[in-house]
């Protein structure tokens, strides 16, 4: 009798995780500034963008917090305060880890002009935030929407479960959002290389259940929109974003975009949908500690 073949070795998550990660940082480009939160234009561009998009996810999100008047809300990527800012009334009090500078300071700009005083902003990464030191307590609800870019996700996770003294909610993608299918579809064509999709909520659930960590998952739509005030405005924006810099290129772009235009009054808007996940956990209670 031949002996059996080896059963396989459970992969590690986590690795496989920072892997796609480097394979999605590898596939930006240093001349694409549009992700570069410290500039205060593309804040505002993504803060007036959010604030017309993400009405319906953003209420859905919240509606679907473990939350009171009493509780304490840590907000993790908090931006311009896209859940901050309307959480801030249904709350007692909320900390929002934010180190973009342009983000930060839209922020603080609303604070200001809507008169919310219950936000205490940290301008740093989350793997650069120290708990004892940064925070000046556990939180009942901690969240991380749409922001989970760490490269080593369990130990984001680790410091996200210990500051919680209550509920744990993570919002991440499930399959490539619109902006990645765009960058997946024109990257080899313009640049002869392939794009790297980054790390997904299979990858997400599989770190955690390794944590021991055996979380609820719900399937949400997520759809995105570009809106632009004319087509120039619209040219340049993904030219800039894909490297655009050739005629050739420029004809290739063109020719995508073209089916893609929609227009609504003197808006042009280019949009599609997508898949993410509502993922979330409560602490048990006998676990609080603090690191």
């Amino acid at each position: 009798m031949s002996p059996s073949p080896p059963l396989p070795i459970d992969p590690d998550w986590n690795e496989i995780w920072k892997a796609r990660q480097h394979l999605h940082e590898s596939s930006k480009h240093s001349d694409d500034p549009s992700h570069n939160w410290n500039k205060r234009e593309n804040a505002e561009r993504y803060d007036s963008t959010s604030r017309i998009e993400y009405d319906e996810r953003v209420l859905t999100t919240i509606n679907g917090l473990d939350i009171t008047k009493e509780s304490s809300v840590l907000d993790i990527g908090a931006g311009p305060g896209t859940l901050a800012l309307p959480l801030a009334p249904r709350v007692k009090e909320i900390t929002a880890i934010e180190p973009g500078e342009g983000m930060a300071a839209i922020l603080t700009e609303r604070m200001k002009k809507d008169r919310v005083t219950n936000i205490t902003i940290i301008p740093k990464r989350w793997e650069d935030v120290i708990p004892k030191s940064d925070l000046a307590q556990q939180y009942d609800v901690v969240i991380a929407s749409l922001s989970l870019t760490m490269e080593d996700i369990r130990l984001a996770l680790l410091k996200m479960d210990a500051v919680s003294r209550g509920s744990v909610y993570l919002f991440w993608f499930v399959d490539m959002p619109f902006w990645e299918r765009m960058y997946a579809d024109l990257w080899e064509p313009l640049h002869g290389r392939p794009y790297y999709s980054g790390p997904k909520a299979d990858c997400l659930f599989g770190v955690m259940y390794q944590m021991g960590i055996y979380a609820n998952v719900e399937m949400l739509p997520l759809k995105k929109e570009y809106r632009f005030t004319t087509k120039d405005e619209m040219t340049a924006f993904f030219r800039r974003r894909f490297n655009v810099t050739k005629p050739e290129q420029e004809q290739l772009l063109d020719d995508y975009l073209k089916p893609l235009i929609r227009t609504k009054g003197s808006e042009i808007i280019i949009s599609g949908d997508s898949t993410f996940a509502k993922i979330w956990w409560k602490k048990d209670v006998k676990k609080q500690d603090m690191n």
